[in-house]
């Protein structure tokens, strides 16, 4: 605008020479990949607000006497709660600090610790911690740790450590323009003071059909070499530009991640989908990553069954624990309760009176109406009524019901596969067993063994049992298990392997336990179906829950990586030819590079690169979705 308008105020009778085409489309393409630069470096500060609301914004405190028996009590905000004061946890309440149980017994969902679907049974003398759901009982507990000291503020403290450690990673792309656009800066500089040399040595140089243009332009030689000096030097300038090589990396990543959102592979930005090429190692959760999560009945057994009448063992086996079990809130229970309503196809089952549990060892009831579930030819319409125990063998031992050889081998052969079995006892008499666990997804052990072919180390990461842990790792060929991991250690085994082993980890986890971990590791990849926690933690989210497409991150980031090479391959080779011909070393034989040439290079350059980085979706065929 400024020189349109000076040239309008001289009223010059011919058109100013300009070169305005180069700085806007520098402009653009710098602010462009600033942009696409800050969307990469978004990261988890929705998971910390996630993890704060796990924790009750209440606590009852209870004043108790010395039998630990409730005097009186009162609602306050958790924060007033002080060590050794005495809180009420109601059935379905959240624990509102760590502490001990003083009264009562319950069963209590640990997942947010631990990981495990089953609840864990809690007593007098447990511990348990805040954050964490009572079940079925009514507790009094003592805190232990309140405030910053409960286990959940060190999970939130651990997620925003790992994020403020993490270093950023350094982009190929900026470790060339580092050296590249100052060398660049000197090459034109250069340039033009070298054709000023030479031109000034040799006056004869500017004469002939390569400068006629100059020379009947230019009055004076010394115009003509000056001017073509800063065209050499500008045309240096406009063709290496180093939008190319900025664009090799944006694009690439750009076109791989949609092609993962494609598939279901969601990537937060460039930098995980950069990284995870280099992975060597993938540690992976148990429950709810190479598990559904949830228990189901996956044995039963009818071993010392007495036949009444018609009526089919195994359909009275299933018909009475079922029927037991709709009036628990217990997982296992529910468990029987789907299990039968599935076999029988039916909604509704048989009744259930007097139901009584007793947390730790089982429950006891009356069942009736069954005799249509058990026979169907059945057309029975007597009121049966059936004395039913479900439960462990302390169980059966407190109602004097004798559990046999037979039955407690089938026990223990359960136990050994880590899975949880129950006796169900109708009367006096053991009918049988079930067995409850948490099943293998159908793809975890194609996934652990095409991660395997592909060179990399498989680790299992789990707070459960180590009993259940070794179980579920033979049967997806997992060799390395480290078992009843707690948040804390899962961070310092990621930490252990990338300082000391100088391995590139990849967790794979859904649990709000597995959060720091995933934000530790050099790539966090979440299953679709945890937590929002872990969701938001994770750099790499698997929207299907399809263990398979851990795999294909993998591949998916090797195919990119290998793509931005290409391109910065083209880029620097479109630069090692580009830049001595704008230079002016063809001069001799008359080619010579107008700046506007200069840019039109440019931006073909840069089109090639993005051209290349489409090539990308043709990779599909060959990674594992």
């Amino acid at each position: 605008i400024s020189v349109l308008i000076i040239a309008a105020s001289t009223s010059a009778t011919i058109s100013p020479r300009t070169f305005f085409e180069t700085p806007p489309m520098l402009i653009m393409f710098i602010a462009l990949g600033k942009w696409l630069e800050s969307i990469a470096m978004r990261k988890t500060g929705d998971a910390i607000h996630e993890l704060m609301s796990m924790q009750p914004s209440d606590a009852v405190l209870v004043e108790v006497d010395g039998q630990n028996d409730i005097i009186s009590e009162n609602i306050i905000n958790v924060e007033l709660v002080q060590v050794n004061d005495c809180i009420k946890v109601l059935p379905g309440a959240v624990i509102p600090v760590d502490g001990i149980v003083l009264k009562g017994s319950s069963s209590v969902n640990e997942a947010l610790i631990s990981g495990e679907s089953l609840p864990i049974d809690k007593t007098s003398g447990d511990e348990v911690t805040g954050g964490t759901i009572n079940q079925t009982g009514q507790l009094v507990i003592k805190a232990l740790r309140v405030g910053s000291g409960t286990t959940l503020s060190h999970i939130i403290q651990m997620i925003d450590d790992a994020e403020a450690s993490k270093a950023p990673m350094q982009m190929l792309a900026d470790r060339i323009a580092s050296f590249f656009v100052p060398g660049i800066l000197l090459l034109s500089s250069l340039t033009l003071i070298v054709w000023i040399i030479i031109g000034y040595s040799n006056t004869d140089l500017f004469v002939g059909d390569t400068f006629r243009d100059f020379n009947a332009t230019y009055r004076k030689r010394e115009e003509a070499l000056i001017q073509f000096s800063f065209l050499c030097s500008i045309s240096v300038l406009a063709i290496a530009c180093p939008c190319a090589l900025g664009l090799a990396t944006s694009t690439a990543v750009k076109v791989g991640t949609g092609l993962g959102a494609k598939f279901g592979i969601f990537i937060k930005g460039g930098k995980p989908l950069e990284i995870a090429h280099r992975i060597e190692t993938v540690v992976f959760d148990k429950t709810g990553t190479l598990t559904h999560g949830k228990p189901k009945v996956v044995m039963f057994s009818t071993t010392d069954w007495r036949k009444m009448d018609s009526i089919s063992g195994k359909n009275l086996l299933i018909a009475l624990a079922g029927t037991a079990e709709s009036s628990s809130e217990h997982p296992i229970g529910q468990a029987i309760y789907t299990y039968a309503k599935e076999t029988f196809a039916r909604e509704t089952l048989g009744q259930c009176d007097d139901f009584e549990v007793f947390p730790g060892f089982g429950l006891k009831c009356t069942v009736s109406n069954i005799e249509q579930l058990i026979d169907q030819r059945s057309k029975s319409h007597m009121d049966r009524k059936y004395k039913v125990f479900i439960g462990n063998r302390g169980w059966m031992t407190r109602n004097n019901i004798k559990v046999s050889k037979l039955t407690d081998h089938e026990l223990k052969s359960q136990e050994v596969l880590g899975r949880t079995a129950v006796i169900i006892a109708m009367d006096d008499s053991v009918l049988g067993i079930m067995a409850i666990a948490d099943t293998i997804k159908d793809d975890a052990k194609i996934a652990v063994d095409e991660l395997r072919r592909m060179g990399l180390k498989v680790v299992m990461l789990t707070g459960d049992n180590i009993r259940t842990a070794k179980a579920i790792a033979k049967e997806i060929n997992i060799n390395d298990v480290h078992a009843e991991v707690l948040p804390e250690q899962k961070i310092l085994y990621v930490k252990n392997l990338q300082e000391n082993e100088k391995q590139v980890v990849a967790m794979v986890g859904d649990g709000i336990n597995d959060s720091p971990a995933l934000v530790q590791a050099d790539v966090g990849i979440a299953i679709g179906s945890g937590t929002e926690v872990a969701i938001e933690a994770a750099d790499i989210v698997l929207v299907k829950d399809n263990l398979l497409n851990v795999v294909a991150a993998i591949q998916l980031s090797r195919a990119t990586i290998k793509r931005i090479r290409y391109n910065f391959f083209y880029a620097i080779i479109y630069n090692a030819i580009g830049i001595p011909i704008a230079a002016g070393f063809l001069q001799p034989v008359g080619v010579i590079l107008q700046p506007w040439m200069a840019s039109a290079a440019m931006a073909a350059s840069s089109v090639s690169v993005v051209t290349s980085s489409l090539l990308l979706k043709r990779s599909t065929k060959q990674i594992k979705i």
